[in-house]
This record gives C-alpha cells, sequence and structure tokens, in this order.
C-alpha cells in the first residue's frame, strides 16, 4: 500500500475479475475505493476457492483495501442510491452493461465531468470471459503439442484488461484536470486480446506468413529455450536471450566442441544470432539433453547462476508459496486478518517506492460493512434516513 492515490474516490460496482482487478490496484496506491453490491454478496461473492465455512479467498483478495456498500438493486431505490453515489463522487469503474441504469449517458446526465471506465467483453456489448476470448484469437492452439488445444488457467486478459482499466482511469482523470471534460472509456476484453496479439506481432506474423505459427509444447519461439530433465529427474526451463548467457551455457555444460561441429557442419555461427539457435534446434538440443541429464539440478543451477543464465525448476504453487525468497521474505507480504477468519500473507502493490514506507495491506470489507459512513459522508443522508432504509431492506449493514 501506498498513498500515491489519497483523495482520490472511486465507486466499482463490479465481479469477477477484472473490474475489481482495477478497483484493486487503485486502492493499493491509495485510492478510497468504494465497492457496491446486491445485499448479501453479488455473483463473485463465493466464487471458488473457498473455505470450509463458505468464504471465498478469492473475493477475499481480490477486494482489499476496498470499502463496501450493500443496496439491493433489484428496488428501484436501491438503483437510485448507486446511481447517487456515483454522481457524487466522480469516478466509476464497472464490468455492468453499456445500457440500464448505470449507462454513462443515464449517470452523466447529472454530472457532465462523471468519468466511467466499462470493462466489457466483446465492442458490441455482447458477454465473454476470458476463456472464450483467450479461445477466440488462437492461443489455445499455439499451447502445447497438439492437438487437442490447450487452455490456459491462467486468466490473462481479465488480469490485462483490469490493469489497463485502471491506467485508462487516470488518464481520464489527467484529461479533465486539463479540460474540465469527462467522459466513458470502454475496455473490452476482446480488444485489450486482439491488440495484445497485435503489440506482440502476431497479427503481422501471420498476415506475412500466411499460416500459424508452429506449436512447440515448452519450446521458446524464436530463441534458445525449453525444458531439459536433469540427472535426479528435475524438468527444468532454460531460456537464452543474450550472447553472454549462450556462451555462459555452452561453457557451463563444456559443449563448445559440440556446438563448433554443428556450426562447421551448417555454415553458422550461433554466438550472436537468437534465430539461428531456434532454427537448428534439431541439432542443438540433442546435445543439450544428454549433457543436463548427466548432472543433477543443484550442480546445474550453481552453475548457470554463476553464468547469469536464466533458468527455473518447475514445481507445484504449494512450492512457490513456501518459497521464502517469494512470500516469506517478500515486502509485498504481510499477514493479515481477513474476514474468512483464516490469517495468511497477503500481497499488497507489487511495485515498490524505496522512497516511500511501504504499508501493510489492508483487508477486504465484510459485505455492507461501510453502507452507513459513505450513505451519510456522500450523500449527507441523516441517522434516521439511513435507518429507514436499513429497516426497509434496501441498505446492507454487518
Amino acid at each position: 500500500m501506498y498513498d500515491l492515490l489519497t483523495g482520490l474516490s472511486v465507486i466499482e460496482a463490479s465481479s469477477f475479475v477484472a473490474s475489481p482487478t482495477a478497483g484493486l490496484y487503485c486502492a493499493q496506491m491509495g485510492a478510497e475505493v468504494i465497492r457496491v453490491d446486491q445485499i448479501g454478496g453479488g455473483p463473485d461473492f463465493r466464487r471458488w476457492p473457498v473455505t470450509a465455512g463458505n468464504d471465498s479467498l478469492y473475493w477475499e483478495n481480490l477486494n482489499r483495501a476496498k470499502k463496501s456498500v450493500a443496496l439491493d438493486l433489484s428496488r428501484p431505490e436501491g438503483r437510485e442510491l448507486l446511481q447517487a453515489l456515483v454522481r457524487a463522487t466522480g469516478q466509476f469503474i464497472t464490468n455492468f452493461p453499456v445500457g440500464g441504469f448505470l449507462s454513462h449517458e443515464v449517470l452523466a446526465a447529472e454530472r457532465a465531468d462523471l468519468i466511467t471506465v466499462r470493462i466489457m467483453g466483446w465492442a458490441d456489448g455482447s458477454p465473454a470471459l476470458d476463456y472464450t476470448v483467450n479461445n477466440s484469437v488462437g492461443y489455445p492452439l499455439l499451447t502445447g503439442t497438439g492437438p487437442e488445444p490447450v487452455n490456459h488457467v491462467l486468466p490473462a486478459w481479465d488480469l490485462l484488461s483490469g490493469a489497463y482499466a485502471a491506467f485508462a482511469l487516470l488518464a481520464a482523470i489527467h484529461r479533465r484536470t486539463a479540460t474540465g471534460a469527462g467522459g466513458e472509456v470502454r475496455v473490452p476484453l476482446s480488444d485489450v486480446a486482439i491488440g495484445t496479439v497485435a503489440n506482440l506481432g502476431g497479427v503481422a506474423e501471420v498476415l506475412y506468413g500466411g499460416a500459424n505459427r508452429p506449436r512447440l509444447g515448452n519450446a521458446v519461439y524464436g530463441l534458445f529455450g525449453r525444458d531439459f530433465v536433469t540427472a535426479d529427474g528435475q524438468r527444468t526451463m532454460i531460456v537464452v536471450v543474450t550472447p553472454r548467457q549462450w556462451a555462459n551455457l555452452v561453457a557451463a555444460l563444456d559443449l563448445g566442441e559440440a556446438i563448433a561441429a554443428v556450426e562447421a557442419a551448417r555454415g553458422v555461427s550461433f554466438a550472436k544470432d537468437d534465430g539461428l539457435r531456434f532454427t537448428h534446434r534439431d541439432a542443438l538440443y540433442p546435445l543439450f539433453e544428454a549433457a543436463i541429464a548427466s548432472r543433477s539440478h543443484a550442480d546445474l543451477a550453481a552453475a548457470f547462476d554463476a553464468g547469469g543464465i536464466v533458468h527455473s525448476p518447475y514445481r507445484t504453487m504449494l512450492d512457490a508459496v513456501q518459497d521464502a525468497a517469494l512470500v516469506a521474505d517478500n515486502p509485498i507480504f504481510r499477514q493479515t486478518d481477513n474476514p474468512s477468519g483464516f490469517a495468511y500473507p497477503a500481497a499488497g502493490a507489487f511495485a515498490t517506492l524505496p522512497q516511500d514506507p511501504r504499508q501493510p495491506p489492508r483487508p477486504a470489507p465484510r459485505n455492507g460493512e461501510h453502507s452507513e459512513e459513505i450513505l451519510a459522508d456522500r450523500l449527507s443522508l441523516p441517522s434516521g434516513e439511513i435507518a429507514r432504509l436499513i429497516d426497509a431492506g434496501i441498505v446492507g449493514v454487518v
């Protein structure tokens, strides 16, 4: 947690990954993020993984450092309260549909400088999820060895869309500060996905070559990079991206003469050309497989570390969590209390500001924990009116 966005308040009405991620990143940098949900929680409130008490560890971590207002959004008065909160605050993050009571046009009719950042599935407003968008842009048919498609378990497009939405919000605020203009920013997952494909050269690649890239399993396209198995059965990934790393890898494995023989036979030099190493992988891989299979992982890791060679063993997520460098000794983590009652290391801001003290991560709110506070502060509702709304079941509290 840092205080870079202190003084900025954002209303968030969202669910699942992308939109809550945008709010989370703002909150981790000091913004007051007020999440508004249905009383009892939205559609993601119990999403797995859950504890034995059915508390979502997923929800608990995507909503850290936020405040919670619970409203009955099925009733007109509840929807009007959400609209009033958005207008009173001036910044809104959501993945609700383009139309309806949370359309930018409806909200901005009474506040022209309102900024709405809306995360969507497809640009035309039709629904999509990370896993369906990923299929649409072709990555599952590049992943693995085939012939079946391989879906990635990481919701990459949700996470990228959430980060892009947080950036877009700050960009829109910057424009408003300069010009006074509000407006809506729409961030479709489909555009983030295909735009990222384009930024990585993928669109140009298939149009230029007129064909799809071959499926390579764990090999890295265009580089010398692949998984290998050590003498003690440890599967490890090795990737070379600089001439120095290549030279050090060859030396560490004592493959100088063998590599020189391949170069002479094929009339090439691998010293400075990533593409040639990739093109001639049919000759190189067997040499490296044999050399790596003859040595233990510990022995190789020491030699690779000394040579600045990028490598990592494959391990489970439980293994990773028990790695002190990643979690226990990593300053982004601190032990926190949580609504679930389960105490564990929680992540704060990923960025580090060496000149500023890092504040510990804050817990997620309970549903409706801040309803009374926010309605009083943002809408200046008197206590009697808030009590009436609570009694009528329009406002939820804990």
